[in-house]
């Protein structure tokens, strides 16, 4: 009786570390997905607004792939001119969807003073697509 039932425990203890050990876990190395820089094709916006109001931009932006998503708003220099830049995010792996559609994403915009303010937008390597406001 000692016998069987220490072999029953034995069975237990095995098929238990057995089951536990087995992952269904898909061992797939973690890769982070690429930023580019895609270029604005349109801003559409107010051209007026009042101090600390906040005012919003739809900024048209084209990607490299029909994968590319949005990922942020970053400032950036062209020549001596200091301006805005769209990054988009592209997934490491190979994307089957070749042909973009032009992405749109929002810019908010808010100024503490009055006055006459120019947002610009990277729209090549050389140019900014450029939206005047005036605020009073």
């Amino acid at each position: 009786m000692k016998n069987f039932r220490f072999k029953s425990v034995f069975v237990v203890l095995f098929l238990a570390t057995v089951l536990i050990s087995c992952s269904n876990d898909d061992d797939k190395p973690v890769t982070n997905p690429t930023t580019k820089v895609a270029l604005v094709t349109e801003v559409k916006g107010p051209a007026t607004g009042k101090v600390n109001d906040e005012l919003s931009y739809d900024v048209t932006f084209i990607v490299d792939n029909a994968c590319g998503e949005f990922s942020k708003i970053s400032e950036t220099t062209i020549g001596a001119v200091k301006g805005l830049q769209v990054e988009a995010k592209y997934p490491s792996e190979v994307c089957t969807q070749q042909v973009p559609d032009p992405k749109k994403t929002v810019y908010k915009f808010k100024s503490a003073t009055k006055g006459t303010f120019e947002i610009k937008f990277k729209k090549s390597e050389t140019e900014f697509i450029t939206t005047k406001v005036v605020i009073e």
